[in-house]
């Protein structure tokens, strides 16, 4: 495989320049060259096709963002889109992909391969960890320790007031975020879309924490079923009719994203990267590149997209445990 083209797309995540960087460097160490396609499957209909040199990935492995851009594409969910993205490789002369992002950039390049047979292998780029096929994604540590930094200078202007916070935190389909950010925040409760949450057993157990804890902390996924941070908070304000007590809430929101990758997030990056290559040169295909149990594994895009990846349950217990 003489040409070889990396992209991002969906949401952007700490560690994708990390993985890009890798993706560029084994391929020219492997002999191949190596294109970036700019602003994900909409740049690949346009043609923002780029060669990388070595020289091109130096001194980003430490960024945030892409700077490959992101994109979302709505013409590449028609065929005629896919067309001119097929056609567009072609002109280049690329022969394999490998696509960073998450569950749509994964979608899409499963389609894209049963259409037109171009080898494609992903990359886990996401916030959420909510890829099957990969113990961790890229990003996701990042994303939870900027929002234990805020859960920790929250918690600081909450015991000095007596005040119970609502923290919304990522996770639109899945509370990883919340869950370990809960954990090493000391939250009281974590409230996450994969476990029906009972106000009544946590208004009850609130109560309880008061005449043991002046400050709580409840951590909110923005996928929970009873709805935002804020709606969580005046449904249990409403039942506990406390007018001593104070009740605020925090949404985290988009700094989630960004920020420079933590150590961990660059070596996933980095390990993903090269093993997306060196897949593509093996002849894997239609498929991810992640890591289970410190092993690099190659997941079918099928597998990744279809499957649902569980919250760990002695994570769940913790909570309980812990917020006594």
């Amino acid at each position: 495989m003489k040409k070889i083209a990396v992209f991002t797309s969906g949401g952007d995540s700490p560690g994708m320049n990390a993985c890009i960087r890798a993706v560029v460097r084994t391929a020219i160490y492997r002999g191949s060259e190596v294109y970036g396609i700019y602003r994900g499957y909409e740049g690949m209909i346009e043609g923002d096709i780029k060669k990388l040199q070595s020289h091109s990935v130096s001194n980003i492995v430490q960024r945030g963002g892409t700077i490959l851009k992101s994109a979302r594409s709505t013409e590449f969910r028609t065929p005629q889109g896919r067309k001119k993205a097929y056609d567009m490789l072609n002109a280049h002369g690329i022969e394999g992909l490998v696509a960073i992002g998450g569950d749509g950039t994964f979608t899409g390049a499963k389609l894209f391969f049963e259409e037109y047979g171009i080898p494609t292998v992903g990359c886990p780029g996401t916030i959420d960890n909510d890829i099957f096929g990969t113990d961790y994604t890229i990003g996701f540590d990042t994303a939870v320790n900027t929002a234990l930094e805020a859960i920790d200078k929250i918690r600081d202007t909450a015991a000095a007031h007596d005040r119970v916070f609502f923290v919304e935190v990522m996770g639109r389909d899945a509370g990883f975020i919340a869950v370990e950010s809960g954990i090493g925040g000391g939250a009281e409760f974590v409230m996450v879309p994969e476990t029906k949450s009972n106000l009544d057993n946590i208004v009850k157990s609130f109560k309880n924490l008061r005449k043991s804890k002046s400050s709580s902390i409840i951590v909110v996924a923005e996928g929970e079923e009873e709805g935002s941070a804020e709606m969580v908070m005046n449904k249990v304000k409403e039942q506990i009719k406390d007018k001593d007590r104070e009740f605020k809430v925090t949404t985290l929101g988009h700094i989630q994203r960004g920020g420079n990758p933590t150590a961990r997030d660059r070596v996933l990056a980095s390990r993903c990267g090269m093993a997306a290559v060196e897949g593509l040169l093996a002849g894997e295909k239609n498929c991810m590149a992640g890591v289970m149990n410190q092993q690099v594994v190659y997941t079918s895009f099928a597998d990744c997209i279809g499957k649902t990846k569980p919250l760990i349950a002695d994570h769940l217990k913790l909570i309980e445990i812990l917020s006594i």
